[in-house]
């Protein structure tokens, strides 16, 4: 008989293996995921909250073909003989042909396309082709054969528009619309020459130069202003808000005590007050440059820029690489989704405006509670927008601060920020509080 503690347990019993699937898992999130059908989603939209249900199922926006197709081998020729060098002429928003002398006027891009029409009409999200959203892997490099003497003529769109053939001086402009952000529907040209703007320019400064930092006057060189085409989105939008909040009418005012302790205290009825409001807005301006959008007081003066504002936007002519000759020019960097939150930051803003003059029996003001904004359709249109820009460097913490004096190429508007001498501001301060004081005694002195 076998020794029990030599003897091996018996062994388990098989158990029977799990059952197959009866089929693979397919779909969204599975190993073999199947793509959805077309015209179908794979979500219910039924079950997401509103926001996102609206966001999903709001149609595509619809693009607007702006691109000159013309113009699309770089080539601008003259209408009369054919030649490729082309200029604006100063002051104007006419092109010269610098061979024949010929001159002609730009297409009015809103003329062309009927930007200016059916604003109150506008549904959903209309983009131009030039503000459609930006190619994060498109290529600052534009290439184009000449078909003059066959050889390849580069431009590198990051800081130029055109370039000229080495070989038979063909000159070549980027015209078509490429997916980098670098060519807009519109140009607005310059109005302003560049001894305007440095005559301007002077003038601003030599009204702020008694306080102006000693090296800031040292270093001031008006003739260094550039003409700087700025990018912004051209915003036309039919929109309704309603507000409300409380305002209040004084109905009687009342002092209690005497001395130090008198204190003024007013009586007023409070209303709840509401408001419904239908509007549209035409060319309205936004930055389309994350640079220029930063307005940090802290590293540049950025918003000198806005102060020069308004342009007159309806001038506007079809884009044309031949208006960039002689200036630079900065690459928009955002899209129309980036800049919607700003957009409807200004709608509710130019609401709130539209509705004052309803609110005015409310003497003492009314405090809005609550606001909201029904944007029912906007239209997009990439644009650039002249500026001559004198800058200066102040060194200091954090990497100083960067001063801008602005002229609009259209209008002349001319603001700026000027470096000051801190300690020149307060002892003026103190003199001119000095000098009040002795002019209340003598007052006090003289009724007495």
């Amino acid at each position: 008989m076998p020794d029990p503690g030599t003897t091996p347990p018996p062994l388990p019993s098989s158990a029977a293996p799990p059952p197959l699937p009866t089929a693979a898992p397919a779909g969204p999130g599975s190993p073999q995921e199947v793509p959805p059908l077309p015209g179908s989603f794979p979500l219910d939209t039924a079950k997401l909250p509103k926001a996102i249900r609206e966001e999903i199922e709001a149609p595509d926006p619809v693009a607007i073909d702006t691109s000159a197709t013309e113009l699309k081998d770089g080539l601008n020729r003259c209408p009369k003989c054919g030649a490729t060098e082309i200029r604006q002429k100063p002051g104007s928003d006419v092109l010269v042909c610098l061979y024949c002398r010929h001159e002609w006027h730009g297409e009015r891009v809103e003329e062309a396309f009927g930007f200016g029409e059916g604003i109150d009409q506008l549904t959903g999200t209309v983009v131009a082709s030039g503000a459609q959203d930006i190619a994060a892997d498109a290529a600052s490099l534009m290439t184009f054969k000449c078909g003059g003497c066959g050889a390849e003529v580069a431009v590198n769109t990051e800081n130029a528009m055109t370039a000229r053939c080495h070989w038979c001086r063909h000159v070549f402009g980027v015209n078509e619309q490429i997916a980098n952000g670098a060519v807009p529907d519109a140009v607005l040209p310059f109005h302003i020459r560049k001894d305007d703007a440095v005559a301007r320019i002077r003038q601003f400064v030599d009204k702020r130069r008694m306080f102006a930092l000693k090296a800031f006057k040292e270093q001031f060189t008006p003739e260094n202003v550039v003409g700087v085409y700025l990018p912004y989105m051209i915003v036309d939008g039919n929109a309704s808000a309603d507000v409300a909040g409380q305002g209040e009418i004084q109905t009687r005012s009342y002092t209690v005590g005497t001395g130090d302790k008198k204190r003024t205290y007013y009586d007023a009825d409070v209303y709840r007050v509401e408001r419904h409001v239908d509007f549209t807005v035409d060319d309205l301006p936004l930055e389309s440059s994350g640079e220029r959008g930063n307005l940090d007081v802290n590293a540049n003066t950025n918003n000198i820029i806005n102060t020069i504002l308004p342009f007159d936007t309806k001038n506007a002519v079809k884009w044309n690489a031949s208006y960039l000759v002689g200036f630079t020019s900065e690459k928009r960097d955002r899209d129309v989704e980036h800049l919607r939150p700003r957009l409807e930051d200004q709608l509710l803003s130019i609401a709130r405006s539209q509705v004052e003059g309803s609110v005015r029996r409310y003497g003492r003001g009314v405090r809005w509670e609550q606001e909201r904004l029904e944007v029912h359709g906007t239209r997009w249109v990439s644009m650039y927008l002249p500026v001559w820009l004198y800058s200066y460097h102040q060194p200091g913490r954090n990497g100083g601060l960067l001063h801008y004096i602005a002229v609009n190429g259209r209008t002349g508007e001319t603001m700026g920020s000027v470096p000051v001498q801190q300690w020149k501001l307060l002892l003026a301060a103190l003199t001119a509080g000095t000098f009040i004081e002795a002019l209340a005694i003598a007052f006090l002195v003289a009724t007495t």
